[in-house]
């Protein structure tokens, strides 16, 4: 369990983004970042710890009912939420249907009840088809968009906006400064697009009758059609602008790091300097299509020429001899 959660934030550039915050003492922007952090986090946190174990060794154990029932009780507490809650639970100034709220949440994250139906899964039975020859690799990369916790992050700002739009209470000036908010959260999976598909990527993709900048540009196009649908209720221009520069970018990063990510953990970014490059230009194409339409076509043009160079790169590493 101390092994699942370390650094399981660290490195993503909503860490960064929050350090920088707090260095510019911004609190009400840190308290902003950290909720919606700790309300992607608190499902995950709240998994019951003994479904790590596979059924068939957790059945070998030898152990009497009696002792079954004790190690039951005993690993609800190897859950950081469960400590959180007791502290809650003394704290005075949190009210006691608040707390049973938070504890009802807790119980249904331990629980997970669709977890006792395997054949169930959304993402993996329920995804559309595309309608070109790279159909099972775009749905394949899109399932590892979707198990990624950067999504529901941008999905958990997206949504009350929307709601907000469409209500109309929500400023049109707040569009553009939501919308960079939004690709901020997502803005790291750019810098490891082949981090979830494990140590035998580069085997597998040497079979494909596909060239490197095909490769790229089917993890890109579904990146870049989750920035359309998650922006689509704010500024979508811009959200599409910021996500040309945010692969831009991030290719330098993809097409080096293979198998070092994990599902359902925030994305990670080895490099500082990378992230920060990366962020800076994501606000400054935001921006500037906001000033001028035609700041889309540069970041157009910027995303398909590093494509082309990172594609030829990727198609040199996967000539190398194993």
């Amino acid at each position: 369990m101390r092994r699942d959660r370390k650094s399981i934030v660290a490195g993503n550039n909503l860490s960064y983004t929050a350090v920088a915050l707090l260095f510019m003492s911004d609190h009400g922007a840190i308290i902003f970042f950290g909720s919606i952090i700790g309300v992607v986090l608190f499902f995950p946190l709240s998994a019951d710890p003994l479904r790590k174990i596979p059924a068939e060794r957790l059945a070998l154990w030898p152990l009497t009912s009696r002792e079954r029932r004790m190690v039951r009780l005993l690993s609800i507490w190897l859950n950081p939420v469960s400590w959180a809650l007791a502290a809650l639970l003394l704290w005075t100034r949190v009210t006691l249907g608040l707390w049973m709220l938070i504890a009802a949440l807790f119980a249904f994250g331990f629980a997970a009840p669709w977890r006792y139906f395997p054949h169930f899964e959304i993402t993996h039975h329920r995804l559309p088809a595309f309608p070109t020859r790279l159909n099972q690799l775009l749905r394949k990369n899109l399932r590892e968009m979707l198990a990624t916790l950067d999504f529901y992050a941008a999905l958990v700002l997206m949504l009350p906006a929307a709601a907000f739009r469409a209500a109309g209470r929500l400023p049109q000036d707040a569009l553009l400064p939501l919308t960079i908010v939004v690709m901020l959260m997502i803005s790291t999976c750019g810098l490891s697009q082949f981090g979830l598909d494990g140590e035998g990527a580069f085997t597998r993709y040497r079979l494909l009758p596909l060239s490197g900048w095909q490769i790229l540009a089917a993890k890109d196009a579904v990146f870049l059609l989750v920035s359309l649908v998650l922006t689509m209720t704010l500024n979508p221009a811009a959200g599409l602008a910021a996500a040309f520069l945010i692969l831009a970018v991030g290719h330098a990063s993809s097409v080096r790091r293979y198998g070092d990510e994990r599902r359902w953990r925030f994305g990670t970014s080895h490099s500082f300097a990378l992230s920060a490059a990366q962020i800076v230009l994501m606000i400054m194409a935001a921006a500037a299509v906001q000033w001028r339409s035609l700041a889309l076509l540069l970041c157009a043009a910027l995303y398909l020429i590093s494509t082309w160079r990172y594609g030829h790169i990727l198609e040199h590493q996967l000539a190398e001899p194993v």
